[in-house]
């Protein structure tokens, strides 16, 4: 019997390893960078793409995340994006990598007010 093939894009690995990391907390996902970005209360927290890792850690973590292995300060547009960094998929390979810079992201998103409005409707100016 022969497997019927449909044309789906591929989803990324990584996208359901993060899912799976997340677990029961409340996020979302967005396409951003070519990619996929996970947010928490309207926060970008991770994203994922074919060129690996961007981590959201903040200013004051910055260095520290940038000398880990495999890591290094992200650049956009020839821009250094000072508070996240980009993270190789060498850098991800287990787990537990995964997890650590989940972690980092997420001690520093927490911290974040939400960007998610609220319900009621925003009164308007006069």
């Amino acid at each position: 019997m022969a497997k019927s093939v449909t044309k789906t894009s591929a989803v990324d690995p990584m996208v359901e390893r993060l899912r799976a990391a997340l677990g029961s907390r409340a996020f979302t996902e967005q396409k951003m960078f070519g990619g996929t970005c996970f947010m928490i209360n309207g926060n970008m927290l991770i994203g994922t793409s074919k060129r690996g890792l961007l981590v959201r850690v903040g200013k004051e973590a910055h260095g520290e995340a940038a000398a880990r292995p495999h890591a290094r300060p992200m650049e956009m547009g020839g821009r250094s994006m000072e508070g996240y960094v980009h993270v190789a998929p060498e850098g991800t390979a287990t787990d537990a990598d995964l997890r650590g810079w989940l972690d980092r992201a997420l001690a520093f998103v927490e911290t974040l007010p939400s960007k998610i409005k609220s319900t009621k409707a925003a009164k308007k100016r006069a």
